[in-house]
C-alpha cells in the first residue's frame, strides 16, 4: 500500500485550471499539470482500505490501488505497466473520464476521495513522455481477419485488442480521419488531437489498418464485408440526436450540437477557414445540460458569443451528494464544468415552448416555462408552473439533449440486426447480434454513456470476437454483455 498515515498527512489537491482570460483565448489544455513530487504526494493518500470499492466504481476494473502505490515509491514505469494491464488509452480516460472510481473511493466516506483521475493522466502522459508507450506486437500471427466498423473509443480499443491477440483486423469509418467521437465530438481544449494521433501511431506500428472515408452499407455493402472477414464488430455509436420538435424548430439558427462541435473541430485542423456555424456575437442558448452542452459553452466562450445561457429541464441538484445516491454509488449532486467557469448563465427546471422568430423570419428568443419534476403514476413527469412563461433573447441554439441509439439504415438494416424497445442493437452474452459472426459494442447497443464504459465495451467484445474466432481467449473481459 502507499504510505499508511498518507490520508492523514495530506490533503486532496487538484491541478490548477489556466486562468479564464487566458484559456478562452485559445483552444488549449484548461489544466496545468501538478509537479511530480505533489502527484507522489497524492497517491500516498490512497489507504489500505481492504476491500477498494474504487474497482467496483471503474468499468475498466483498473487496478488503482496497485498504480497508486506505485506512483508513491517513484516506480513510474511499473505504474505504467499497471495501468496499460487493464486500460487501452489511459491519456483519454485521464482527460475525459468523469472519474466515477473517485465517489467510490473508502476514503471518500469521511473526507475527500482519493485524487485518482489525475494520477492516472499523469502516469499516462510520463509513460509517453518516456518513451515507456511501444507498439505491442503480436506474438503469433492467427490468419484470421476482423473488420471493426466505427473508430470511436470502443472501437479503437477492440482493433488494438484483437490486433495484439493476432488477428488482421481492419477499422472502418465513414468520417475523413479516424477517431470517431474523440475526433469531431470532443474539443481541443479537452482533448487535443495530438493526442489521438499519437495513439494511432501506436496502433498502427502494432498492424492495426485504418479506412477513414469507407461508410459500411453505401460505400461497402454489409454482407459483403461479412464475406471478406471472418467476423465483423459494430461499434457505430449512438448517433441519432433527440430533437425538440416545437413550433418554430425549421428556423435558421437551431442546430444539434455535434452539429456545432463537428463544424468547430474541422476548423481546427484547416479544413474551414471559419466554422460554418460560429457563436462570434451572437446570443447562445444550449439546451441540455451534460458534458456536451458544457462542451458547446466552452466552444461558444473561445469563439466570441455575446452571451451564453444553458437550460436543463430537471431541478438544480445539490452542491452535496443527494442521501438518495449514499456511497458508494454515483452521486447525484451540481457539477460545474471549467466551461461554467468561464461564464454564462445556468438555468434548471425550465422547458421550451416554442422558437420565435422577427418580422422578418430570423430566431429572436425562445419562450420556455418553469416545471416541476412530479412522479406521480410512478413515472417521473414535468408539469408546467403556472404564469412562468417567459422569453430567452437568441441567435443560435444548440440542442445538446442526448440521443436515442444508433442510425437503423444502412449496415444496421442490411444485416436485418434485432433491435430492443428503445432501438439498441441487441446481442446475446457473447456479444454477438442477432446475425452470426456480427458483434457489437459500446454505445450502439449499450445506449449512450462515457468514454470509459466505452473502452471497457471495446475490450470485452473483442475477447468474444478472439473467442468465437479461436475458440479459446487470453484477452481480459472487465464486462459482461447486457
Amino acid at each position: 500500500m502507499a504510505d499508511p498515515r498518507g490520508f492523514i498527512k495530506h490533503r486532496r489537491q487538484l491541478p490548477q485550471r489556466r486562468a479564464v482570460s487566458e484559456r478562452v483565448k485559445d483552444w488549449s489544455d484548461v489544466y496545468e499539470r501538478l509537479p511530480v513530487v505533489e502527484m507522489e504526494i497524492q497517491a500516498s493518500r490512497c489507504m489500505d482500505c481492504g476491500i477498494p470499492f474504487c474497482h467496483q466504481g471503474c468499468p475498466l476494473g483498473n487496478l488503482i490501488p496497485e498504480w497508486n502505490d506505485l506512483v508513491y515509491r517513484s516506480r513510474w514505469k511499473q505504474a505504467s505497466d499497471r495501468l496499460a494491464a487493464t486500460n487501452n488509452f489511459p491519456d483519454f480516460t485521464g482527460r475525459l473520464c468523469p472519474a466515477p472510481c473517485e465517489p467510490a473511493c473508502v476514503l471518500g466516506i469521511g473526507d475527500d476521495p482519493v485524487t485518482i483521475k489525475q494520477v492516472e493522466f499523469e502516469i499516462a502522459e510520463r509513460a509517453f513522455e518516456n518513451g515507456w508507450v511501444e507498439p505491442k506486437m503480436p506474438s503469433v500471427r492467427t490468419g484470421r481477419s476482423v473488420a471493426v466498423v466505427g473508430s470511436g473509443p470502443a472501437g479503437l480499443a477492440a482493433a488494438q485488442q484483437l490486433t495484439r491477440a493476432g488477428h488482421h483486423v481492419v477499422v472502418f469509418e465513414r468520417a475523413d480521419r479516424i477517431g470517431g467521437l474523440l475526433r469531431y465530438g470532443i474539443p481541443d481544449f479537452k482533448l487535443e488531437k495530438r493526442y489521438l494521433d499519437r495513439r494511432l501511431a501506436q496502433m498502427e506500428a502494432e498492424g492495426t489498418e485504418f479506412r477513414p472515408g469507407v461508410t459500411i452499407g453505401s460505400d461497402v455493402d454489409g454482407n459483403t464485408l461479412r464475406e471478406d472477414f471472418d467476423a465483423v464488430l459494430l461499434a457505430m455509436g449512438s448517433t441519432i440526436a433527440r430533437d425538440l420538435p416545437a413550433p418554430g424548430r425549421e428556423l435558421a439558427g437551431i442546430h444539434q450540437a455535434m452539429e456545432y462541435l463537428e463544424a468547430s473541430n474541422r476548423a481546427g485542423t484547416g479544413d474551414f477557414a471559419t466554422s460554418p456555424i460560429h457563436a462570434a456575437g451572437r446570443r447562445v442558448v444550449v439546451i441540455g445540460g451534460g458534458d456536451t452542452g458544457a462542451d458547446c459553452i466552452g466552444t461558444a466562450h473561445r469563439q466570441g458569443a455575446a452571451s451564453v445561457v444553458q437550460l436543463e429541464i430537471m431541478p438544480r441538484p445539490p452542491l452535496e451528494r443527494d442521501p438518495s445516491t449514499p456511497w458508494p454509488l454515483w452521486p447525484l449532486m451540481l457539477r460545474t464544468s471549467p466551461a461554467h467557469e468561464e461564464g454564462g448563465e445556468r438555468l434548471f427546471a425550465v422547458s421550451t415552448e416554442r422558437f420565435l422568430a422577427d418580422e422578418s423570419g430570423r430566431l429572436r428568443a425562445l419562450s420556455v416555462v418553469e416545471v416541476a419534476l412530479t412522479t406521480e403514476g410512478g413515472r417521473p413527469s414535468f408539469a408546467k408552473v403556472e404564469g412562468s412563461e417567459f422569453e430567452i433573447p437568441t441567435d443560435l441554439v444548440l440542442l445538446a439533449m442526448g440521443f436515442v441509439g444508433p442510425e437503423r439504415d444502412g449496415v444496421v438494416g442490411e444485416l436485418g440486426l434485432e433491435l430492443d424497445p428503445r432501438g439498441n442493437v441487441v446481442r446475446n452474452d457473447e456479444w454477438m447480434t442477432s446475425t452470426e459472426g456480427v458483434f457489437s459494442c459500446g454505445d450502439m447497443s449499450r445506449g449512450q454513456s462515457l468514454v470509459v464504459w466505452a473502452i471497457a465495451e471495446g475490450r470485452s467484445a473483442a475477447a468474444a470476437v478472439d473467442r468465437w474466432l479461436m475458440g479459446e481467449t487470453a484477452l481480459p473481459a472487465p464486462l459482461k454483455a447486457r
